[in-house]
């Protein structure tokens, strides 16, 4: 008693200590690019309420989807940012993402405690405080940590609740109540909860018939009538603050749920040192973010869990353990099975790591409950030290980009660079900006200065008015105004971070972790390559390719300049320099599409089909979604092999079924031999505007 009577102590001493760490550690928390879209979002469903339905905007976001999220946390949050006039509006997010955190942790806590005492309470607590991956999300993320909370808090309460028999608790019925509705209103995905929450009724009773051979009637009407009254609550209470659910609180919660299992928009993303589209990566995809981003320390957890096994069977909590197993398994399953949409590593999935986490502790205090000697105790406690250095080692030195956190399977964040996504989240833009905004006192300038970034910085920017900020895409800066530029290292090629090209040589401030650069400030040292553009689509010919003449002596990595001076040169009858200028920019990156695809068309211009059909490869090899060139290439094909041009048509309709091109290419394949079908495929092309 005495022994277990200290662990208590301690138990409450490192949480306390890790939620002073914590708050300490979200003052330098950056503003993620989801925080911009979830915040905005979270002010149109305030405004909703406070017009009392008037404006409706939370209803309509055809471009973020935000209306099939109920992301109760941030609407809470920013009724009292409203409430309490609060203006540090990120400060204060980020103090609430941490609150929510370390309350994840506590609750994965006493989940340990529950079922193996104070000790794995502990543990829980250590493990947690050395995931840099998960500690990181806790500063900013405002979605998946408070999803991460109800999803295990759920689990907790579900498991008490079966095992509690007939004397059900007033307080374990809110409890589970609450954490359900919690659940759902972040995620239509927590309606799974409700349904676990069946299936675990269901096999508590049937575990429990195997023991005892009878079945309490009793107990069974009045869990299940519990169990009903749960599921009808938490629904009705998780669209309290949901817009879009509460127009039609059945058929909108189902087809945001049906959204939220197969979110429309795709993002290309480095996995593997290839960039390839989010709902085309391999089956593996999320087992292998999970695999190479959690430490060693925690995988090894899992081990353990597996080697004592028989033990934890052994103390009676079969039911307890798969249920819980269940928990983290069946996600994954579904989604590989369900091939959905995934994208920013992990990050979707933080909700099955708290029950990981537990898994991982369970194994170690078997470990430490199963050697007999001290010294081999203390061999185990050496071992788990050891194990601890990196990730702590990349926390203090990397504490703003924790969640960048690559384990020793990779090369760690070094070895992860160009091969896997680093700073996803923009969180780099917050500390470029402060820089940026210091380094611009000391210019005096009389003119505003142009700032564009990757992501927005409005927020960061908010107190200088003489500075104009607006986004921009990295590989068309060329094209833009500007005269600063927050780049992260998101969306930049594999070849360029590999190569050491980027960041480029105008860079003034680069942002490191570990050693790799996620983000750098550029300062433009000409403005040629933006008079050129602007001439080339005047139609001064003659302005432009003098002014690109003059720009590729300030700047001749970039591949855009390469391609609109190619293109001015053609205009202008110069046909042998341009083909030399597109041939530098494929040598700068061979996967440029523009360039591909314009040397596509000049071969087939020529006639050279062959050379043609090998640009178009190229470009199709490099990006799947590129629809433009799979007609090009079939129109190619359609005399020589008719039946690899409909497989291209084919190919392309499967992932648009309305590129209206394709489908009259389509059409035209059919016009000789089935003029039926080619009418049809007229007649479908027609409905498309």
């Amino acid at each position: 008693m005495m022994k277990e009577s200290r662990l208590k102590y301690i138990f409450f001493l490192c949480s306390a200590i890790l939620l002073f760490l914590m708050l300490l550690n979200s003052k330098d928390a950056g503003i993620t690019c989801d925080e911009v879209l979830h915040y905005n979002h979270s002010v149109s469903v305030y405004n909703y309420f406070a017009s009392h339905g008037a404006d409706r905007s939370a209803l309509n976001t055809p471009v973020s989807h935000l209306q099939y999220y109920g992301q109760s946390y941030d609407n809470i949050v920013t009724i009292i940012i409203k409430w309490f006039q609060i203006d540090d509006i990120y400060g204060f997010r980020h103090l609430m993402s941490v609150i929510a955190g370390w309350l994840v942790i506590l609750c994965t806590a006493f989940f340990a405690i529950w079922l193996t005492g104070y000790g794995g309470g502990i543990l829980v607590v250590i493990l947690f405080a050395l995931s840099p991956g998960f500690f990181g999300h806790t500063m900013n993320n405002l979605k998946d940590i408070p999803f991460a909370l109800g999803y295990i808090a759920s689990t907790f309460f579900t498991l008490k609740f079966l095992v509690s028999g007939k004397k059900i608790s007033a307080l374990q019925i809110i409890l589970l109540t609450g954490s359900i509705t919690f659940s759902i209103s972040i995620r239509a995905g927590g309606l799974l909860l409700i349904c676990y929450l069946f299936f675990s009724f269901f096999l508590f009773c049937l575990f429990k018939f195997m023991r005892e051979r009878k079945i309490d009637y009793s107990e069974l009407g009045i869990k299940l009538f519990w169990i009903i009254s749960i599921t009808l609550t938490s629904w009705i209470l998780s669209i309290v603050l949901w817009p879009y659910v509460l127009q039609r609180p059945i058929i909108n919660m189902l087809e945001s749920y049906k959204v939220m299992a197969h979110f429309p928009d795709t993002f290309r993303q480095i996995f593997e040192g290839k960039v390839e589209w989010s709902d085309f990566m391999p089956w593996y995809y999320l087992p292998k973010s999970m695999l190479i981003t959690i430490p060693f320390l925690v995988l090894t957890g899992l081990i353990l869990f597996v080697i004592f096994i028989r033990h934890e069977i052994k103390n009676g909590k079969v039911e307890l353990l798969g249920l819980i197993l269940f928990t983290i398994i069946f996600p994954m399953v579904f989604v590989v099975y369900e091939r959905s949409n995934l994208y920013s590593s992990w990050r979707q999935f933080l909700f099955i790591y708290p029950a990981i986490i537990l898994i991982a502790a369970i194994g170690y205090k078997s470990l430490f409950e199963n050697l007999g000697s001290k010294p081999l105790k203390w061999v185990a406690v050496f071992l788990f030290a050891i194990l601890s250095i990196h990730p702590l080692k990349f926390m203090i030195t990397n504490h703003v980009y924790s969640y960048l956190y690559y384990n020793q399977f990779v090369g760690g964040l070094k070895g992860a660079y160009g091969n896997y996504e680093t700073d996803y989240y923009f969180v780099s833009q917050t500390e470029a900006s402060k820089w940026l905004i210091e380094y611009l006192k000391t210019k005096n300038n009389s003119v505003p200065v142009k700032v564009k970034a990757t992501y927005s910085v409005e927020w960061q920017f908010r107190n200088h008015p003489e500075i104009q900020t607006s986004y921009f895409r990295y590989e068309e800066r060329s094209q833009s105004d500007w005269d600063y530029a927050i780049i992260t290292n998101r969306y930049i090629s594999p070849l360029k971070l590999k190569n050491n090209t980027w960041p480029p040589k105008n860079a003034i401030h680069i942002i490191y972790a570990d050693k790799v650069p996620v983000c750098a400030v550029l300062e433009r040292k000409s403005k040629d390559d933006f008079y050129a553009y602007n001439a080339l689509n005047e139609g001064r010919n003659i302005d432009a390719i003098s002014y690109f003449d003059k720009v590729l002596r300030v700047d001749d990595k970039d591949e855009l300049i390469f391609y609109n001076f190619a293109t001015a040169l053609i205009s202008d009858g110069q046909y042998e320099k341009a083909d030399s200028v597109l041939n530098k920019g494929l040598e700068l990156n061979p996967d440029f599409e523009p360039i591909l695809m314009y040397m596509g068309n000049i071969a087939k211009s020529k006639n050279k089909k062959d050379e043609a059909i090998k640009y178009y490869a190229r470009l199709i090899k490099a990006n799947r979604k590129y629809f433009e060139a799979y007609v090009e290439m079939s129109g190619l094909l359609i005399d020589s092999d008719l039946k690899q041009s409909r497989n291209l048509l084919w190919t392309c309709l499967t992932m648009n079924s309305r590129y209206k091109p394709a489908i009259i290419a389509l059409a035209q394949t059919y016009r000789k031999s089935n003029p039926e079908i080619a009418k049809k495929y007229d007649e479908l092309a027609n409905t498309i505007k």
